[in-house]
């Protein structure tokens, strides 16, 4: 005999595991039905796994934790200095009131600012804040109040005005000190 283990009909022809039409039907229902089950009880086991330290996950810090930002950028050491008057005028003013553009009093013209001058402080520092004509507004942009004041003094006083320039307000920790 041969080392063959193959069964074999009467016709010599080797035989496998599926003989008739039942047999057939009941292994193409378990290729379906065996991983179907087999997906459904992985799902069970990670779902339903140990929860305990899961509460933690869910409270707001731990959310904002996981959303916070990457990182951030940061120039210098985080405080600014205050700009003088000259250096504002320079970087925001200088562009129009040097050359004169768009109806705007000439930088050192004393009789362009002449009747600017005499509506006084305030009402020079609220047109630049506010903006004027094709001025636009300069408050909330790059620089604060004050220094945007100070730019108004300064190009004011070029003209011939005689006003004091705004000194920065005190910051609350030396307020707080000062009291003491």
């Amino acid at each position: 005999m041969s080392d063959n283990h193959q069964a074999t009909v009467d016709d010599g022809a080797p035989v496998g595991l599926i003989t008739t039409p039942k047999q057939l039907l009941i292994a193409v229902l378990l290729a379906f039905v065996v991983p179907i089950f087999g997906i459904v009880g992985i799902v069970r086991y990670v779902t339903s796994g140990d929860k305990s330290g899961s509460a933690d996950m869910h409270t707001e810090a731990a959310v904002m934790a996981r959303i916070q930002k990457v990182g951030s950028v940061q120039f210098g050491n985080g405080q600014r200095s205050a700009k003088t008057g000259e250096e504002v005028f320079k970087v925001q003013c200088s562009a129009c009131h040097s050359a004169g553009l768009v109806g705007a009093p000439k930088f050192g013209d004393a009789a362009a600012w002449a009747p600017r001058i005499k509506t006084g402080y305030e009402a020079l520092l609220n047109s630049a804040l506010k903006g004027k004509n094709a001025m636009a507004p300069q408050g909330g942009g790059a620089f604060d109040t004050t220094e945007i004041g100070r730019a108004v003094v300064y190009m004011a006083n070029a003209a011939g005005a005689k006003f004091e320039e705004p000194k920065a307000p005190a910051a609350p920790g030396a307020a707080a000190a000062a009291s003491k």
